[in-house]
């Protein structure tokens, strides 16, 4: 083959001189060789003009065609092996392409044309290097393009799988194929897909990133519609045709119809109750379906399964009535009750309120769950409207029959808190059997405002039956009288003028509640806080406080602590008071005395009246001795009352018909009760001995024998 090389070293042959030939000219006359042709050079080629030179070089370029590098070529296939694919672009050699690059053409054969890329015209080796795969992609985008305007089909090549989908090869370019376009049946293996070659639809491109999404479903979809109103109008309702379970959801089942989907709706599948279609039906399953209902315009079908067999209702035993006991399967719980399954498609209510003799009412839950097998009496039955009321409490008698003979008035029993509300607990004393404990009958002593202060919901209490009213299934229970009503006993304690220790326990704008001895509280009005040293009262304070009134039936006890203060300093101004009117009238009578006198005044009678007169400045010295005396105490409430003491014990001592209301708190209603019982003054009252106290005590309960002694100790003291 004649080569640029052939070529370049006939272009470097020197031409054979004139002189040389003359030369040889010369030689030839005297060799015995006179046909050897002289003009040849040392190679063996004669020489060549112009002319000759010109149209040898025109021979050999029409050999092949010229061949640019980076280009798009036409070719044609002269031989195929396993792995190379031999290609003719017209070069002075052939090129090789790789086998795989040719994947998308499994019917590759010889005599094919070809579109190939020169990659290199000539390598190291001289071999002319070519490519399929660069120009499908110099072409691709444009072909692509073209395809998704013009809505062609195109033909690709399915490489791999990928996250959602396939990667699929056309005219050489990568393209997406999503899952959901794949098929219009759902597709749950995409490996099967692999390495095949398939036709598509271009359904979206993008110049900017150059992506591109294909579609096997457009084309389906293209003979489906076709094939979907020849279908819808062959449908009547009624109509029984076979299908496949095409995709399941929560709410019921797609079915292929052979071209169109219907859905058969969760409650058409089954009389019975499921939770979800797969308890019934499979995936790619065959079944017979009716069409319910469908709508040409939006082209939707309904279809349903159950109504290919009779109805359960139609089916029900005869035996079951009402009154009659039945088995079931607890299906559903709802806030109102539960529904139970007697059998399939056949269901009955037991409301909350036929689950338990109870009235309180709790919730269905607490009582019953899904999936239970349970047993039932039959209440009401409709099997027109195919309705059934059970109820499963009738199952055992009535509490309330008997219930004066289990629980009589004054019986004590324990019991379960059930229930707390701002006016009482409820007790659970059995299983259908509750009692109310109002809050007042909780505790005798303490003042509860809520139930939850004295006890907790699930705790036992011990409690005693009050009332029993058995037509209106009612109960009323009560704690506090498991013990003796100690109100009797603190009639005679705190007494009204009585004085008692307490601590405050809390103050509000009102006043304060005392904590008093044996546990029961009393009230403090605001006013009657008020100290001596107008410091105002804390809490956790001990003081001392007056009884001003107490009520048996009402549990009340108001006390004071102003009254022990003020009181002291009322008998204080009385007792300064009492004197200067005492002085003032010894003095007023003199004064008359003198004056009767006068016409007749002697010397003798003239010392009477100094006497007199030093008597009375006696009398006034002793009661502003005793006046300065008082003030010079502390102004606190028991010093105070001591201070009180001191001219009563000084009275009492001068003469022993003192006065009973000059006693720390003795007020005019105790001192009333005394008189009754012959105890008029002082004197009366320290003679008692413990005899005496005793008859007294027990014939007037208001009076106790503590409140005594402490006024015989204050008046001896």
């Amino acid at each position: 083959m004649i080569n640029e090389e052939n070529i370049q070293q006939t272009e470097e042959t020197p031409v054979v001189s004139a002189p040389a030939k003359a030369k040889k000219a010369d030689v030839q006359v005297e060799s015995a060789h006179d046909d050897f042709d002289w003009d040849a050079d040392d190679a063996g080629f004669q020489t060549y003009s112009a002319k000759e030179r010109e149209e040898l070089e025109s021979a050999y370029t029409n050999t092949f065609n010229p061949v640019t590098e980076k280009q798009v070529v036409q070719g044609k296939v002269v031989a195929i092996n396993d792995k190379d694919v031999v290609v003719n672009i017209g070069f002075k050699s052939d090129g090789l392409v790789p086998r795989q690059e040719f994947r998308d053409m499994p019917d590759l054969a010889v005599g094919d044309d070809v579109e190939v890329f020169v990659d290199i015209a000539e390598d190291r080796l001289g071999q002319l290097i070519l490519s399929r795969r660069k120009a499908l992609q110099e072409t691709a985008w444009d072909k692509i393009v073209e395809a998704h305007e013009s809505d062609a089909i195109v033909t690709g090549y399915v490489r791999s799988r990928t996250k959602g989908g396939l990667v699929v090869d056309v005219f050489g370019f990568d393209t997406f194929l999503p899952g959901s376009q794949i098929d219009t049946k759902p597709v749950r293996d995409y490996d099967q897909y692999v390495n095949k070659t398939m036709d598509f639809k271009i359904v979206k491109i993008n110049d900017v990133y150059k992506n591109v999404v294909v579609s096997h479903k457009a084309l389906i979809e293209d003979d489906i519609e076709a094939q979907k109103s020849e279908i819808l109008s062959k449908l009547e309702k009624g109509q029984v045709i076979e299908g496949v379970v095409k995709n399941m959801t929560t709410f019921g089942v797609f079915v292929d119809l052979g071209g169109i989907d219907g859905l058969l709706h969760i409650t058409d599948i089954s009389w019975g109750r499921i939770n979800h279609p797969e308890e019934v039906l499979k995936l790619d399953e065959k079944i017979q379906v009716v069409i319910l209902d469908y709508d040409d315009t939006k082209k939707r079908i309904s279809l349903g399964l159950k109504q290919l067999t009779s109805h359960p209702w139609d089916n029900l035993a005869i035996d079951i009535s009402e009154g009659s006991k039945v088995k079931g399967r607890v299906v559903s719980v709802a806030d109102y009750g539960a529904f139970v399954e007697i059998t399939p498609g056949v269901e009955g209510l037991v409301h909350v309120s036929e689950m338990s003799w109870s009235s309180h009412l709790r919730n269905p839950s607490e009582y019953l769950s899904v999936g239970e097998e349970i047993e039932a009496v039959v209440i009401s039955l409709d099997r027109d409207e195919h309705k059934m009321s059970l109820g499963i409490k009738q199952l055992t008698q009535d509490p309330w029959v008997e219930i004066a003979n289990r629980y009589p008035v004054g019986s004590q029993h324990t019991g379960l808190v059930k229930n707390l509300t701002s006016y009482g607990l409820f007790l659970e004393l059995e299983e259908g059997i509750d009692g109310l404990v109002h809050v007042s009958d909780l505790s005798w002593n303490k003042k509860i405002k809520h139930p939850s202060e004295f006890t907790k919901k699930g705790e036992k209490m011990e409690v005693v039956v009050l009332e029993v009213d058995k037509d209106n299934r009612r109960l009323s229970l009560g704690h506090k009288q498991l013990e003796e009503n100690p109100w009797e006993t603190f009639e005679s304690i705190f007494t009204v003028g009585s004085v008692h220790q307490g601590t405050l326990t809390s103050i509000n704008d009102k006043g304060a509640t005392v904590q008093m001895q044996y546990g029961v509280e009393a009230f403090a009005p605001t006013r009657h806080l008020k100290k001596e040293d107008n410091s105002a009262a804390k809490e956790d304070e001990v003081m001392d406080f007056e009884v001003i009134e107490f009520s048996k039936d009402a549990k009340r006890i108001i006390v004071s602590h102003t009254n022990l203060w003020k009181g002291a300093e009322r008998e204080r101004v009385r007792t300064e008071k009492d004197g200067k009117d005492k002085a003032r009238r010894n003095a007023s009578k003199a004064v008359k005395k003198i004056n009767q006198t006068q016409e007749r005044s002697t010397m003798g009678e003239l010392d009477a009246l100094s006497e007199l007169r030093a008597q009375l400045e006696q009398a006034e010295r002793a009661s502003a001795k005793a006046a300065a005396a008082k003030a010079e105490k502390p102004a606190a409430a028991p010093n105070a009352e001591k201070a009180a003491e001191a001219p009563k014990a000084e009275k009492a001592a001068d003469s022993g018909n003192g006065d009973l209301k000059s006693l720390s708190g003795l007020g005019p209603a105790m001192e009333k009760r005394l008189a009754e019982q012959g105890v008029n003054n002082i004197a009366d009252l320290t003679a008692l001995d413990e005899a005496k106290i005793a008859t007294i005590v027990e014939a007037d309960s208001k009076i106790s024998a503590d409140s005594l002694n402490k006024w015989i100790a204050e008046a001896k003291g």
